[in-house]
């Protein structure tokens, strides 16, 4: 049985090879809408999953650029190794949420649990 992160990995893989396949056969390549490629093959539930990932990595990266801390200042001050630090700057890890928590902490920041607008709207 393949894991989340295997499968994970392996969809924005693929997707990533199919994308740069579609750049080079221009706009006349069937599916040449990126953003309809990635609905074709993801589900709706993924591509929520994907964008709070990017989400919060970005505000990750943001918050310790703002702050002028490197990744390696990072780790003295979260406990979190430097090389997982960048291995989830990157995207190429999914970071369990102890360890989100704890990078978050020394920049400032932390997550909260906020009711879905779309969520809402659909359950009325």
């Amino acid at each position: 049985m393949i894991g989340m992160d295997e499968e994970y990995s392996r969809a924005i893989a693929q997707a990533q090879e199919n994308f740069k396949d579609l750049n080079e056969r221009g706009a006349n390549a069937v599916g040449g809408n990126v953003l309809e490629f990635m609905e074709s093959i993801l589900t709706s539930e993924e591509i929520a999953e994907s964008n709070l990932r990017v989400a919060i990595i970005g505000e990750l990266i943001k918050a310790r650029q703002e702050k002028g801390i490197s990744q390696k200042k990072l780790e003295e001050l979260s406990g979190v190794k430097q090389p997982v630090i960048a291995r989830m700057e990157k995207g190429s890890t999914n970071p369990q949420l102890g360890t989100i928590l704890k990078v978050l902490a020394p920049l400032g920041k932390t997550l909260a649990v906020v009711p879905l607008e779309n969520q809402i709207n659909n359950d009325i």
